[in-house]
This record gives structure tokens, C-alpha cells and sequence, in this order.
């Protein structure tokens, strides 16, 4: 979302700035995306990512123990994959708080991956 010349920048800004709902951010994933964004855009766009969690656009949601655990079993179970911690703790946040969808363009490791929860998650866009 944050690169303007991504073939996926328009849609995604868009899908953020018509969503209705609240937007959760995992921490892991803020710092991968911060980490990602600043390597590849600058400090400058990092910040802007950063701003979006203190005028609410994204929500952080901090893992509790029962969901670092989940991550764990995940890991292992998807280490051929592999999912990775990040991913990991998106799919332990969503089994946790009940949701049924994920906004991510990740289509590779969200579909592979069952939740406890459903048969599998609507991954949007």
C-alpha cells in the first residue's frame, strides 16, 4: 500500500479507504512492514505507515502467551513452507478474536493455512 509505483497501490488504498471496519495490525507485523518500508521508500514513507496507528486507520493488537503458543505450533507445523512468525501470529490474532477475513495480498501462505476456527479464511482483497 505504501509504494505508489506497486501494481497493487490503487486497490489497496482503496479497499483501506472505504473499509468500515476496524483494521488489526498484529505487532510482529508492524515491525516487518516498518522494517520493509523503510528499506525500500525511506525513513519519511516508514513514518507516515507509523502515523496511521495513532490516528487510528490500522489498530495494534499485541499478541498474548495463548497466541505466541499458536504461533509456535504453527511454525512447526508449517516449517516446510515455511509460514514464519509473522504470518504465524496474523493466523493465531484472527483464530483468537474469531475473524473470518484477512486483508492481504498473500494469497500463497493465507490459503494454505486452515484455522482452527472455519475451513479456511476470505482473504481480501
Amino acid at each position: 500500500m505504501a509504494d505508489e509505483d506497486d501494481d497493487d497501490h490503487v486497490q489497496c488504498v482503496e479497499l483501506v479507504s472505504q473499509w468500515r471496519g476496524r483494521l488489526l495490525v498484529p505487532t510482529p507485523v508492524v515491525f516487518e512492514a516498518a522494517q520493509l518500508i523503510e528499506r525500500r521508500l525511506g525513513a519519511d514513507d516508514e513514518a507516515v505507515f507509523l502515523d496511521l496507528f495513532s490516528v487510528r486507520t490500522l489498530e495494534l493488537v499485541d499478541l498474548t502467551p495463548d497466541d505466541f503458543t499458536r504461533v509456535a505450533e504453527l511454525v512447526r507445523k508449517y516449517s516446510d513452507f515455511p509460514l514464519g512468525t509473522v504470518d504465524a501470529s496474523v493466523v493465531a490474532v484472527a483464530e483468537s478474536l474469531g475473524l473470518s477475513g484477512l486483508v492481504t495480498l498473500d494469497r500463497r501462505h493465507f490459503s494454505a493455512v486452515q484455522p482452527k476456527h472455519r475451513p479456511s479464511f476470505e482473504l481480501v482483497p
